[in-house]
């Protein structure tokens, strides 16, 4: 079964990484590379579906946290597990970010910690 991954970072390259990493563990992952929080919230509106949203936290406009924000606001988006990816790594970010998603992932990161991390909020998402 198609696992659908939205990546939202200002980064091309680490949209790309996380997509090339993911993809060579398993070729079932479908990867939505996306730039911004505005066209996070854009292609949810228009009917993207995933099953999970990797979230940068830092990025110009639109943050991560407030992208967050929005998903939660809507009845048909609430319910997609999100997973912030940062580079802000202090003892408050962890804890704020662990409050607000269903994870927080340190940038750099490890492919093989991201796919199990990932993997385990998707298996216990369709539970």
């Amino acid at each position: 079964m198609k696992k659908k991954i939205m990546v939202v970072d200002d980064e091309p390259d680490v949209t790309y990484t996380i997509e090339l990493n993911l993809k060579m563990f398993d070729k079932d992952y479908e990867i939505t590379r996306v730039s911004s929080g505005e066209q996070c919230l854009e292609l949810l509106k228009n009917g993207e579906s995933p099953d999970l949203i990797l979230l940068d936290i830092m990025m110009p406009g639109m943050s991560g946290e407030e992208t967050y924000e929005k998903i939660r606001e809507n009845p048909s988006w609430k319910g997609i597990p999100v997973v912030f990816l940062t580079a802000k790594v202090d003892e408050f970010s962890g804890e704020h970010t662990t409050h607000l998603g269903e994870e927080y992932i340190e940038k750099p990161y490890d492919p093989t910690e991201l796919r199990d991390r990932l993997q385990k909020i998707l298996t216990k998402s369709r539970a």
